[in-house]
């Protein structure tokens, strides 16, 4: 057997393109994309793609060349996901919550030579582009609203005039190897410099296959674009959608009113989002609403979300599947893959069970809770903790210009993720804390993800995050910080410090209830909505805790404050280096 070789019929490179030209050939006349009154088909959508790649050929765009862009969820960016490595390039989605010197920084450490910008952004284009100091993209184009076009224009060239000018009939460089790279990913940290995170066409295809396998998306899906496509490349399903036949409905601002709208109209069966926009739907206000007739599909990832919260999504018409992942894993590593016999379980019970990120994708080879210090397996008795690992093809190439953290983050044959998890005796993983974020008080290890989700079960809590504070006789002890729901009279003052100790105290063991309860009108978060614990765990470093009431420590200067800025460093903070920082 060993004589059989491999040749053009029998092996072709993996590469997610191959799931658009499938498309157009069998759903040739099913509607692809649809932006507010514009309507695409995938045959239209193919051809789009074709020109697109062609003029950026032309454009001497080739192999390995980045193509940035700054841009919403339009259907140009879900062309750039096909075009671009069609025609041999590397996709860069930038994240759009991003400052100016962030974005400048990406631009600058990527490389990029082709940078599109989008009417929205264009001040904020500008600004970055000014950080440049003249060693800009060499080529900068413009993405005009399509279905209602302002007659924006930035640099040399704007999109639709590339896509127009393109030759129909060109078909895409061939893909040679598997392990070329389609994109380059900037990861959204909460500690520490964003990296460049390389996927390749491999991983993608694969990531791809997986998650529309694992989340069971049959034929033919409605996917309403509520998180950003420069999320991982929108979890992959920019690639998914097409290789289901489905149809994308893109919105610029996932607003209560525009998904409610977009649910309703098109008859959306799909979404994904980070649990922030549970509440974003929770909070919408009676005229933005519409009546949900069948169930949503929701995907979710970010921290676990509160079983208080997920009860309360789905009681909207939303049937919620919780996920982990990274943007080093292609997205979503770990999903909650539902079993029949739990729908017999008590709704509480069910809502606690989805909370679990559960078991790891088709793509993984395997996913364990391992020892760092001797890399032994951990018990699977659901109580034990340690850190989370994975491997597989889905697991990215590397960071992009930095070995050394390459290195550190691939160790014994493992991908190391900085989270800290159980296994439960069914083999589903839960995560319990980023390892730096377990509080260690009196030699107990205090979840702070666990007292979250009791924090949330409050009637009264909007957001909540839990951070380690200084204790005399414990060595640290738990501070909570909330943000509270307005009441009747749109106050949110009435609830007390007391309040919230005397709830825990009846929900929680003595040693895992807050010391500190620190009232903020907003936390603090990431570009991406992630709640920034780095910023609070400086503020509770200046916290001191008697054994009766926790006080601030007597300074000269006033302790640092919190800023609900995105991205925003508390001064003297020393950033520390943490190998994942990107989970969804």
């Amino acid at each position: 057997m060993d004589q059989l070789q491999k040749c053009d019929a029998n092996y072709v490179p993996l590469t997610p393109i191959t799931f658009l030209q499938r498309a157009s050939a069998v759903y040739a006349d099913r509607t692809s994309v649809i932006y507010e009154g514009t309507h695409f088909t995938w045959r239209q959508t193919y051809e789009r793609c074709c020109r697109l790649a062609d003029s950026l050929r032309s454009l001497n765009v080739g192999k390995n060349d980045v193509v940035s862009v700054l841009a919403p969820n339009i259907p140009a960016v879900y062309e750039m996901h096909f075009a671009v490595p069609m025609a041999g390039a590397v996709l860069n989605t930038i994240n759009t919550r991003l400052d100016a010197k962030s974005i400048a920084t990406i631009l600058s450490h990527s490389g990029a030579k082709v940078f599109f910008v989008d009417c929205q952004y264009k001040e904020l284009a500008d600004k970055a582009l000014s950080f440049l100091n003249g060693s800009v993209p060499s080529v900068i184009a413009s993405i005009d609203d399509i279905d209602t076009p302002t007659g924006f224009r930035l640099g040399q060239f704007e999109y639709e005039q590339l896509v127009q000018r393109g030759n129909p009939g060109y078909t895409g460089e061939m893909i040679q190897d598997e392990w070329d790279p389609i994109a380059l990913n900037y990861t959204s940290g909460t500690t520490s410099a964003p990296k460049g995170v390389v996927y390749s066409h491999r991983g993608a295809y694969l990531s791809t296959l997986s998650l529309i396998l694992g989340w069971e998306m049959g034929s033919a899906p409605v996917y309403l674009w509520s998180l950003p496509m420069f999320h991982c490349n929108g979890w992959t399903f920019t690639w998914g959608v097409a290789a289901r036949g489905g149809t994308n409905v893109c919105i610029r601002n996932t607003s209560a009113k525009d998904m409610y709208r977009s649910i309703a109209d098109h008859k959306v069966t799909h979404m994904c989002c980070a649990p922030i926009v549970f509440n974003i739907l929770l909070e919408a206000k009676p005229h933005e609403r519409r009546e949900i007739t069948s169930p949503v599909e929701i995907l979710t990832g970010g921290a676990p979300p509160p079983a208080s919260l997920l009860e309360k999504i789905e009681s909207l018409g939303f049937h919620v599947t919780h996920a982990y992942g990274l943007t080093e894993a292609t997205g979503p590593a770990l999903v909650c893959e539902w079993q029949t016999k739990w729908n017999k379980l008590p709704l509480q019970d069910q809502a606690k069970l989805k909370a679990r990120q559960g078991i790891s994708i088709l793509t993984l080879a395997d996913t364990d809770i391992k020892d760092l210090d001797t890399m032994a397996s951990m018990p699977r008795d659901g109580k034990t903790m340690g850190e989370i690992v994975l491997r597989g093809s889905s697991i990215m190439k590397g960071y992009f210009k930095d070995p050394e953290a390459t290195s550190k983050a691939f160790r014994n044959g493992w991908f190391v993720t900085g989270d800290v998890g159980v296994i439960h005796p069914d083999g589903y993983l839960e995560i319990k804390d980023r390892s730096k974020d377990v509080i260690i008080s009196g030699g107990e290890n205090i979840s702070s993800v666990e007292l979250e989700s009791v924090l949330y079960r409050h009637p009264r809590v909007l957001e909540a995050a839990v951070v380690a504070m200084p204790h005399p006789k414990w060595g640290e002890s738990p501070c909570a910080f909330i943000s509270v729901k307005m009441n009747s009279k749109g106050l949110t003052n009435d609830v007390k410090e007391s309040d919230i100790i005397d709830y825990c105290r009846k929900n929680l063991p003595s040693f895992m209830i807050p010391k500190r309860v620190e009232f903020m009108a907003e936390l603090p978060k990431t570009s991406t909505g992630k709640i920034q614990k780095f910023q609070l765990r400086e503020l509770a470093k200046t916290f001191a805790v008697s054994e009766n009431l926790p006080s601030k420590k007597p300074t000269g200067s006033s302790a640092p404050s919190v800023s609900s800025q995105a991205n925003t460093e508390v001064p003297g903070y020393a950033h520390e280096q943490v190998l994942a920082m990107s989970r969804l």
